[in-house]
């Protein structure tokens, strides 16, 4: 129904932005990716979602077209509502989530708050398949490829005392920049920077 607001920022918190566009205002709840990505004043784009509950029609909002989309595939998982979408957004950027689900990442999904080990795993099932398809992430080519240096380093990472959830983004974001990495202490030694 809405494909996008485009208006004045005249609120923002880390849940919700309130946009105003031609004398209306427009609350558009939000993930903490996209809070990241917009302005705290100012003109702003966000592309929309309008989720129809028995209750309530809700909007969503979003700052790139690959976390709209990875959001209507995740509430398209069976016991997955917009609300567990837009925290599972907040806990993980959209590369993060597409390699948990490509390398079948259980536990980072749990870590999630209000995310099982059913639901985890429902949601690795269902999407395997289909998330990031189309999109260059490299996120993809270091689900497959590069999981084991991944996985050495963060196990690595977190004897060395750092916590897990900090290590995956550190190791996943020297992955992104770097591509391809040699080796596993390579690989470490960038993420030791990105900590």
């Amino acid at each position: 129904m809405y494909n996008h607001f485009a208006g004045k920022v005249t609120v923002k918190t880390p849940t919700y932005v309130v946009l105003e566009c031609a004398g209306v205002g427009y609350l558009l709840n939000i993930s903490l990716h996209t809070y990241s990505k917009i302005p705290d004043s100012g003109n702003a784009v966000l592309l929309a979602h309008l989720a129809v509950r028995e209750d309530a029609m809700v909007l969503y909002g979003f700052a790139d077209e690959e976390e709209r989309e990875l959001f209507k595939q995740l509430i398209s998982v069976s016991g997955v509502g917009a609300g567990t979408a837009r925290m599972i957004l907040s806990s993980m950027n959209p590369s993060e989530i597409v390699s948990a689900i490509h390398s079948g990442n259980v536990a980072a999904l749990k870590s999630i708050k209000g995310i099982g080990e059913k639901s985890a795993q429902r949601i690795i099932v269902d999407l395997k398949g289909k998330v990031g398809k189309g999109h260059s992430d490299s996120a993809l080519q270091f689900a497959a490829a590069d999981n084991k240096h991944r996985e050495e380093a963060l196990s690595a990472l977190v004897a060395l005392g750092f916590a897990r959830n900090m290590a995956e983004k550190a190791v996943d974001k020297s992955i992104r920049s770097e591509g391809n990495v040699v080796s596993v202490e390579h690989l470490i030694k960038l993420a030791l920077k990105n900590l």
